[in-house]
């Protein structure tokens, strides 16, 4: 008998995932952008993003067409996208697409997509047109009890995170 005690506040969870497609993408350009945007582009229902730095205009632009397919679109973005220039947070807050900054941690370093509450999308490929030059790595998971995993971590982060306004 293996009795495991684990802090009250532990955030590790063991999963283990059977017969879950998955899809790896490496850069220097190995078309990680383009598998994350067709990826959102086949959304029904919600995407959910959680991002430290966002800049790019493809990933952006396909939030923006999900919304107007009816998706339901959220993102929770790392403080310094609320001051930093050109980024999306202020794009997609003045499109009003729901963009929440999340300031209660010294950086907020999630690169995660959450799609249909089946598909999650993350690793270290930032959301920037730059990732697609540096070695980064993107997996994307059809998985079920992952993505609600993800998911509650997710509301989690919303919880204590600041709803930013449109500029317009």
């Amino acid at each position: 008998l293996l009795i495991c005690f684990l802090p009250l506040h532990s955030f590790a969870f063991n999963l283990t995932l059977n017969n879950s497609p998955a899809q790896v993408c490496f850069s220097p350009n190995g078309g990680c952008t383009e598998a994350i945007v067709k990826k959102i582009d086949s959304a029904t229902m919600e995407v959910l993003v959680q991002a430290y730095s966002f800049t790019s205009k493809p990933i952006a632009q396909a939030l923006v067409n999900a919304k107007k397919r009816a998706v339901t679109v959220e993102a929770i973005l790392d403080k310094s996208q609320k001051t930093a220039k050109h980024t999306s947070a202020t794009f997609l807050a003045n499109v009003r697409i729901p963009t929440y900054v999340d300031a209660q941690h010294a950086i907020a370093h999630n690169e995660i997509i959450i799609i249909d509450k089946e598909t999650v999308i993350t690793g270290s490929f930032n959301f920037t047109a730059a990732a697609e030059k540096n070695a980064e790595n993107v997996i994307i998971i059809s998985s079920k009890d992952l993505a609600a995993l993800y998911i509650d971590n997710y509301l989690k982060h919303k919880q204590h995170s600041e709803k930013m306004m449109p500029r317009y």
